[in-house]
C-alpha cells in the first residue's frame, strides 16, 4: 500500500517555510552531491542500526531485508561519486553484520524467510563493495568482500535445479516458504549479473560461462524475449513447466539483466553477441519505463497500486543504467540524456515533509505527490548520483587497481545451500563449484528442527 500523507501534514508541506524545490544543477558535482547527502538523511530516517536495540543494516518495518542491502548499494556508489565518507563506517558495518557468521549473506535473523533474489541483492551489494575499493573488513578469520561475493555466488549456483524448467534457480530457498515452485527472473538475474561481474574482476572465464548459461536459460525458458525491444517478463510455476509466464516487467528486472549483459560485453572485449543483446534490452527498458523521458514504474505507478517493494525499483535501476552506460560505452547517448531528465524531474520531488526534502513517487507531476518512505529516498539518491557516473573511474577489475581478497571456494562449507523438496540434484562447476552433499542433508535436518522449534 502506499504512504500517504496525513491531512495535516499536507497542510503543514503547503504552509512551512521549509517547503522548497532541490535547486539541482545536473552539471555540477557540488550541487548533485550536496542534494543526495539531504536525500541520504532522509534515508537514514527509517535505519535502525543507529537506534537502541536495532539491528544493524536493517530498516524499520514494512521494508524487508533484501531492500536494506539495495539501500546499501545506492550508498556505496554515493560515497565512491562524491568521496564523502561520512557513512563508510556505517555501511561497511551494515554490509559485515548482515553477512552472517558464515559470510554468504544468509544470516541468522533470514534463515527461515531468505529467498534466493534477497540473498542475490546483497551479493550485487557487496560486488558494489569490490568494484569500488571499500576497504575490506578487518579481524581474525574474517574474509574480505570479494570473498563474500563468491560465497553468494558459489550458494545460489549450487542451487541451480535443471530438473524443472531445464533449469533455473527457485524463487524461494526453503520449502516453507510460498513461492518455492516459482522461479523468477530477479533470482537468475542476479545470479547472472554476479557471475558476470566476478569473471570480468578476476578473469575468472568459469564464471563468464556460468553466466552465459544462465543468460541462455533465461532466454529459452521465455523470461527474456530477445527482439528489438526486447521484454523482460517476471517468472512462472514449475507445476506447469514454466510455460504459464507472468508478464509482468518491472524496471528492476530489465535493470539487472541489462547490467549483467553489458558487464558481459566489457568483460568479453565487445563481441558483437553481447553488443546486440545490450542494445535490444536497451530498447525494452528505454521504452517500457520512461515517459515523455522521465523514468516511471510501468506496471504500477499509474495506477496507484506500487507495493513497498516496488517502490523502490527504480533505484536498483538507476544504478544499472548508469553502469550500461560506463561498461558499454556506445549506449551513453541513449541513456545519459535520460537520466539527466529524470534527475531533474526526481529532484522537484523532493520538496515535501517537515524537512522540507522528502521525496516523492511519481516524478512527472513537478512536485511532491504525497507519497513518501525509503523507497522514494532510494530512487531519487540513485537517479541523480547517476550523472556522476563518468567522472570517477569505471568499476575496478583486479587488474587495475582493486584490493579486495577473495576465495573462490568461499560459501562451499556452508550449510544453507539447497532444501529441495523430494530430490537432491547438486551440479558441480569446475571452481566456482557447488557444495557438499553432507551439508545440504545437514542443512535439511537443521532447518527442520528449527522449524519444529518455532
Amino acid at each position: 500500500m502506499y504512504s500517504l500523507l496525513p491531512t495535516h501534514m499536507l497542510l503543514l508541506l503547503l504552509l512551512s517555510p521549509l517547503s522548497w524545490c532541490m535547486d539541482l544543477d545536473t552539471s555540477s558535482s557540488a550541487s548533485i552531491c550536496a542534494d543526495t547527502a539531504l536525500i541520504q538523511e532522509g534515508m537514514l530516517d527509517y535505519y535502525e542500526g543507529t537506534r537502541y536495540g536495532g539491528t544493524v543494516g536493517m530498516f524499520q518495518s514494512p521494508y524487508y531485508w533484501w531492500e536494506a542491502g539495495e539501500a546499501f548499494g545506492g550508498m556505496i556508489e554515493n560515497w565512491f561519486l562524491c568521496q564523502n565518507d561520512t557513512y563508510e563506517s556505517l555501511i561497511s558495518e551494515a554490509l559485515l553484520y548482515q553477512a552472517g557468521t558464515s559470510y554468504n549473506y544468509i544470516p541468522d535473523n533470514q534463515t527461515m524467510v531468505e529467498g534466493n533474489d534477497d540473498q542475490g541483492i546483497w551479493g550485487l551489494t557487496v560486488m558494489d563493495a569490490v568494484e569500488r575499493n571499500l576497504t575490506d573488513p578487518t579481524g581474525d578469520n574474517v574474509p574480505g568482500w570479494l570473498a563474500m561475493a563468491q560465497a553468494v555466488f558459489n550458494t545460489i549456483w549450487a542451487r541451480w535445479d535443471d530438473q524443472h524448467c531445464g533449469g533455473g534457480v527457485r524463487w524461494q530457498i526453503f520449502t516453507w516458504n510460498s513461492g518455492y515452485n516459482y522461479k523468477n527472473t530477479i533470482s537468475n538475474a542476479c545470479l547472472f549479473q554476479l557471475a558476470a561481474r566476478l569473471g570480468r574482476y578476476t578473469g575468472n572465464d568459469t564464471y563468464l560461462d556460468v553466466a552465459e548459461e544462465v543468460f541462455d536459460w533465461l532466454v529459452d525458458v521465455g523470461y527474456v524475449v530477445l527482439k528489438d525491444t526486447a521484454n523482460v517478463f517476471d517468472g512462472a510455476d514449475i507445476g506447469d513447466n514454466c510455460t504459464d509466464i507472468t508478464k509482468l516487467e518491472w524496471s528492476y528486472n530489465h535493470g539487472v539483466v541489462l547490467g549483467g549483459a553489458a558487464y558481459m560485453y566489457n568483460a568479453t572485449n565487445g563481441t558483437s553477441t553481447w553488443q546486440t543483446r545490450v542494445t535490444q534490452i536497451l530498447q525494452g527498458a528505454t521504452t517500457y519505463f520512461f515517459r515523455d523521458d522521465i523514468m516511471y514504474e510501468m506496471a504500477c505507478q499509474d495506477y496507484k497500486t506500487c507495493n513497498n517493494d516496488q517502490r523502490s525499483f527504480k533505484s536498483i535501476f538507476s544504478r544499472m543504467l548508469g553502469f550500461t552506460s560506463v561498461m558499454a560505452p556506445f549506449t551513453a547517448d541513449t541513456i545519459d540524456p535520460l537520466i539527466k531528465a529524470s534527475a531533474a524531474a526526481a529532484a522537484q520531488t523532493c520538496n515535501g515533509g517537515t524537512d522540507g526534502h522528502t521525496c516523492g513517487l511519481s516524478w512527472q507531476g513537478g512536485t511532491h505527490d504525497g507519497y513518501y518512505g525509503l523507497g522514494e529516498q532510494m530512487c531519487a539518491l540513485e537517479v541523480i548520483q547517476t550523472l556522476l557516473i563518468h567522472d570517477r573511474p569505471a568499476p575496478y577489475k583486479e587488474t587495475t587497481g582493486g584490493s579486495s581478497q577473495g576465495n573462490a571456494n568461499a560459501g562451499l562449507d556452508s550449510l544453507s545451500t539447497n532444501v529441495l523438496k523430494n530430490e537432491l540434484n547438486i551440479k558441480q562447476k569446475d571452481r566456482a563449484g557447488a557444495a557438499v552433499i553432507t551439508a545440504i542433508i545437514l542443512a535439511t535436518l537443521l532447518g527442520g528442527a528449527i522449524w519444529m522449534l518455532f
